[in-house]
Formats: structure tokens, sequence, C-alpha cells
């Protein structure tokens, strides 16, 4: 399986490590730097917190409630961490699972028209494990870059007679769209199941923001220490300033006064627990010139879980939350092919695929339910380009059939066509896969 988003930056987590997808949530630090615009209807984006502690530029970093919520988009940079043997396990079985439900979508369309069906596996190669039941060979294959459902039509060795009606490629134009598009349809189908699932059973996360901004952490020997700052206290307003509801240029707004006052005393107005008052901090100076106070700053934020009352609206958030996600989506496609030469790079595969769905499985289930739902619409959308060896590809040829009166393309052309896709993808994910695994921390470490 070959996964693309938009590009990003992505921050380091508490293991110094980085990865391919846009901030999914963690309890220590996800990933990405910056903030993103979430499009889903029920929630806003993951907020920024920063840390004025560093250099000149703030390093951005984030900080997550205890509930926690995904916002995908992409980056692929050096760092991937497994993490525990369990989270990992239980990323590739989503990964596992999703590939299987888009291979079960062509193999039910296939066998309730009543076409021939030879081969049902799971990755590309050298088998790794089969069975065979039904006529239909099952099989676990050594490159996990997706599947494929076979069909006896060309195959030398079947003693299917060639002008049997049931091979797909003797079926009608709209028989064979339908088989080649129901994988697509059963990605869909399993993200939208995936979120009303998520909807009945844990809720979704609803961010509410307050004014002012949080100070979760405090470092020790600090000017913030030093002056009374303390973890939990909510700054309000600085120098007179007032702030105002959550907001990444909110946070921002502090670190630059802090930044722009180096060993000049600042005012902060402070809310702790129900009283506010006032602390003069003196911000140190950097090396740079700039003032640093010792602080990591989160716009004032608390997350909730919505709840349905009833079955309608459990659809009907989960409806809302599908078509941001969706929209996510495919505005990643978009960016990605609109800044190609600066996402090219982004692109990654099962490795990093896995070594992100692991973080997010250590993290919380919100995390692992929305990393689950996004790679299915993902997955989705990418096999619908009209590319070799996507189901895209196949879908065209169709069409060009269905433009040509009928005619099919002659087929050593369909079939080097086909090919040179299949070669060009598994190419690809071999490349990603070593390079994904070179990224990955305990490799570095041996290296």
């Amino acid at each position: 399986m070959v996964i693309t988003f938009s590009p990003c930056a992505c921050p380091p987590s508490s293991s110094s490590s980085s990865y391919f997808l846009n901030r999914l949530s963690n309890s220590r630090s996800p990933y990405l730097d910056f903030p993103l615009r979430s499009r889903t209807h029920l929630f806003k984006s993951r907020s920024s917190s920063f840390s004025d502690s560093s250099s000149s530029s703030s390093k951005t970093k984030f900080l997550y409630p205890p509930a926690k919520r995904v916002d995908f988009r992409s980056c692929a940079l050096p760092g991937f961490d497994f993490g525990s043997v369990e989270s990992v396990l239980e990323a590739a079985g989503v990964l596992t699972a999703i590939i299987v439900v888009h291979e079960s979508g062509h193999f039910l369309a296939a066998s309730l028209q009543g076409i021939h069906v030879s081969k049902f596996a799971v990755g590309f190669g050298p088998i790794l494990a089969k069975f065979n039941a039904n006529n239909v060979e099952y099989s676990v294959r050594a490159f996990p870059l997706g599947g494929f459902v076979g069909f006896p039509d060309n195959d030398p060795d079947s003693d299917i007679p060639d002008d049997d009606e049931n091979l797909l490629k003797n079926r009608p134009i709209l028989d064979r769209v339908v088989v080649i598009s129901a994988g697509v349809v059963a990605n869909i189908i399993f993200a939208y199941a995936i979120i009303f699932t998520q909807v009945l059973t844990v809720g979704l996360p609803v961010q509410e923001a307050f004014s002012g901004v949080l100070v979760p952490e405090v470092r020790t020997f600090s000017a913030a220490s030093r002056d009374g700052l303390l973890p939990g206290d909510v700054i309000l307003a600085i120098n007179g300033i007032e702030l105002p509801k959550t907001g990444p240029l909110v946070v921002s707004q502090v670190v630059d006064i802090i930044k722009k006052n180096p060993k000049r005393n600042v005012f902060l107005k402070v809310e702790r627990g129900k009283q506010d008052f006032e602390i003069g901090v003196t911000p140190d100076e950097n090396l740079d010139g700039t003032g640093k106070i010792g602080v990591q700053l989160s716009p004032n934020v608390r997350i909730t879980k919505l709840r349905p009352n009833n079955i309608l609206q459990a659809l009907n958030y989960a409806g809302k939350e599908f078509g941001g996600l969706l929209y996510n989506v495919l505005d990643s496609l978009k960016q990605t092919f609109m800044n190609f030469s600066q996402s090219a790079s982004k692109v990654s595969g099962p490795v990093a695929i896995i070594a992100v769905g692991a973080e997010v499985a250590r993290s919380t289930v919100d995390g692992l339910y929305e990393f689950a739902a996004l790679l299915n619409l993902n997955l989705a959308v990418i096999n619908l380009l009209p590319l070799p060896a996507l189901d895209g590809g196949s879908l065209a040829l169709i069409l060009l059939e269905a433009a040509r009166g009928g005619r099919k393309l002659p087929l050593e052309l369909e079939q080097r066509i086909m090919s040179s896709g299949i070669m060009f993808v598994i190419l690809l994910g071999l490349f990603l896969i070593i390079r994904d695994t070179l990224n990955l921390e305990f490799i570095k470490d041996m290296l």
C-alpha cells in the first residue's frame, strides 16, 4: 500500500522521532509543527503549543488534552519509532483489515454476479502462506503493498473455456465497472462504519475554546519558575493586553512579546484555580538576544465527548465527521499534486504507516478509530486515480473501451500498460519500505 498526503513538517516526539502523517494524537507529543485547518464539521483542528525557550524562532510543539482527536495530512521525515509490540500489532491489524476489506469488495462484487475468481491475495510477490477453497487460492504474500483479486481470464493453466460468459473479460461493461469499483466502495463504507462505531461507543471529541493561553509545563530553574509561574496556570493578559479565545495567533502573541523583552519585566495576568493575580516575569536572554522564560504554551482548550441521544443523531454526527475527513483527504491529494516537487518525499509506505499507527495506538482509542477511517478514505481516493495497477487505471481502460463503441484495446497493449503499472508500484513500494525502515529509530541506532 502506498499512501500520500499533503506536505508538512514534523516536530519531534518525546523520542525525537518524526512521522509521515499529520498530527496523530499522542499524549506525549505527536507530529507536525503547524496548526492545520480542520474541515470536519464537528471539531476544530488541534491547536499548537509553543515553547519560548530555544531560539529566535519559536519551536513548535503540541500538547493535547486527555481526550484526543486525530487530524492528518502527511510527512515522511527521519525518526520513526515503532514503540511497543502490542501497538505495532494493532497498527498492522488496522492496515491488514483495510486491505482485506478493499479486496473483499472486488471479490464479493464478482462472486455475487457469478464471475469466476481464482485468487485472493493480501500483499504481492512470493507466497508466504496459502490455502484453497471453492477453486479460489487465498494467500498472504511477502510484500505488504496492498493486495489483489485474481481472475482466470488470461491464465493459461485455467481449464475454463476462453469464451465462458462468466469470465470477467466477457461480461458487459457495467458488470466490470461494478467489480472494479467495488473495492473503493467497500473502503468508503468501512470508513463510515468505523466513524459510526466511534460515535456509538466512545463518542466524538469536541474542543471548546476559552480565553487566555495555558501553561502546561514550566521548566526547572527557568525565569518562569523563579518568578512563580506554575504548570496549569492560564495567562489571561500580558503587559496589559487582554488575550482573546484560543488560537495559534494568541500563543504567538505571547511568545513574541516575551522574545522582544529580554531582561525586562513582563507583567502577566494569571488565572490559577479560581483566583486571578499578576506576576512579573523577567525573561532570560538567548544567545541571539531574544527573550525566553522557559515554559510551554498551549491554547486554552478543553475536550469533551459528544455522544448521540439516538440512532438518527449518531448517523448525523458520523456523516458530518465523515464528510470532513473526506474533504481533508481530497485536499491533501490536491496539495500533493500542486506542490509535487516538495511533496514527493512525503509519500510513505507500509513501514511508515505502521509506525504512525503504533504511535496512535499508544495514545487513545479515538486516534485509532480515526487513523483507520482516514486510511480507508485515502486508499479509496488513491485507487480512483487513473493510473495503471490502480482501480482507476482499470476503470479508465473500460471507459476507453466504451468510448470506442465496445472495441477493446489490443490485449498485448493492455497487458503492457497494466504490467508496467504493477512493476512501478512494486518498485516504489520496495523503495519506500527500505527508506522508511532505515528511518526507524532502532535501525538508525545500529548504523
